[in-house]
């Protein structure tokens, strides 16, 4: 999953953040693709819409 598709589908990166429970400064430092824990959480926490690749 790319980054910028789950910062859209969050609506920013604080709110990314809050629901991740990490901060702006973390996700900051993610390259382009959201790495693969995260990815799977973000999975997890949109029900599907996003996938972890």
């Amino acid at each position: 999953m790319k980054k910028i598709d789950a910062i859209k589908y969050f609506g920013s990166v604080n709110k990314l953040a809050e629901s991740l429970n990490i901060t702006k400064s973390a996700i900051s430092q993610w390259p382009s693709k959201v790495p693969r824990g995260r990815a799977c959480e973000i999975q997890i926490l949109t029900k599907g819409k996003l996938k972890a690749d």
